[in-house]
């Protein structure tokens, strides 16, 4: 990866959508070894797919919450269950294993603390969980999907 990859992936960790010629004039590359980069960066799994990030305000899932939960159970069979359990909850939009005193991180949003309280319910009526505690952001200070392209 050159400068000229790391500069294409800048650009459009900003914006997805932006044209090949406007990609290319900041990049100042001709477009058509402008693309065939765009391309190759596709096939080697740089780019994973390209997505629009929506408001959660104006979806009514304004609230954020980070879950912390502990298990006892350590094995394939409950991590798979809880996998599963945790996919089919569309509220829930990351999931972590953790280090430490923590086993999963979960980050929800929903529009209230009643549709919270709906995932909260939903979780331990499906999975066995040992510990579950719940914190809810007051305020957004930082949000980037842009990962940074220094150690490439």
């Amino acid at each position: 990866m050159d400068k000229i990859d790391k500069s294409i992936l800048e650009v459009l960790q900003v914006n997805a959508s932006a044209s090949l010629q406007e990609i290319s004039e900041k990049v100042s590359l001709s477009p058509t070894p402008c693309w065939r980069r765009i391309q190759r960066l596709e096939r080697e799994g740089f780019i994973l797919q390209r997505v629009a990030l929506l408001d959660p305000g104006k979806l009514n899932v304004g609230v954020t919450v980070f879950v912390s939960v502990r298990t006892s159970e350590h094995n394939e069979r409950w991590f798979r269950r809880f996998t599963a359990v945790v996919a089919a909850i569309p509220q829930i939009v990351e999931f972590y294993r953790m280090s430490g005193d923590v086993d999963y991180l979960l980050r929800v949003v929903v529009p209230d603390i009643k549709g919270y309280d709906a995932v909260y319910q939903r979780l331990i009526r499906e999975i066995e969980l040992s510990d579950v505690s719940s914190s809810f952001a007051m305020e957004q200070i930082k949000y980037t999907t842009a990962l940074p392209l220094d150690y490439a």
